[in-house]
């Protein structure tokens, strides 16, 4: 994974929890948003972690170019709650949105399941999308017509915040199946991550 934060003092201390799981290897660094779209591009990590306030291009717009560029997720790690950090992130693509308050055992696994696949939203950031979505003008349900029986069941799954492995018990299949429909669904509604499908799947009012 590559750590994206422009203080070497917080990047040490992330690398020295998040390496003594001994689940994660930690391959690169970067001090702004420029350096680990760069980092993202030439090492090909499964996360990268990203602070939102870096000089230069911030962490929003470096998560955009990393979902644009890679094939890596992104997990935001901040120190602020602020609304349009959280809401920024995730519409930019994030699988992921943890306060800099978190503990260790909770920043390493956010870090494991967004690598698998899943959404990590913390506690105290679920109240601002919620909110958000509340707030919202009326917007048209979208087009699922291209979604497969199969693949509208997963994506309710995706609406009610389950990961993968909840999904796989819950419809009886294996878990590497559900990654498999959670990618062609996330393909045909045209969206980056699991955080923006379950929003369309809450508008569209599917449940599993």
């Amino acid at each position: 994974m590559v750590l994206a934060d422009d203080h070497a003092a917080v990047r040490e201390g992330l690398r020295l929890v998040l390496e003594s799981s001994g689940e994660i290897s930690v391959v690169g660094e970067a001090s702004n948003g420029a350096d680990a779209v760069d980092a993202a591009e030439r090492l090909r990590p499964d996360v990268v972690v990203m602070d939102v306030r870096m000089p230069g291009t911030d962490g929003i717009a470096a998560t955009a170019e990393v979902m644009a560029r890679t094939d890596a997720a992104v997990l935001v790690l901040t120190t602020f709650d602020i609304d349009e950090y959280v809401l920024g992130s995730l519409a930019a693509g994030a699988s992921g949105f943890l306060l800099k308050s978190a503990s260790g055992a909770e920043l390493v696994d956010g870090v494991r399941r967004v690598a698998q696949g899943d959404a990590v939203l913390d506690p105290a950031v679920t109240r601002v999308v919620v909110d958000a979505m509340r707030s919202r003008p009326a917007e048209p349900a979208p087009d699922l017509s291209d979604l497969t029986e199969r693949e509208i069941e997963v994506l309710g799954g995706l609406g009610a915040g389950l990961s993968n492995a909840q999904i796989a018990r819950r419809l009886m299949i294996g878990e590497a199946t559900v990654k498999t429909h959670v990618s062609r669904v996330l393909m045909k509604l045209g969206v980056q991550s699991r955080v923006q499908a379950a929003v369309l799947a809450a508008r569209s009012g599917i449940e599993l």
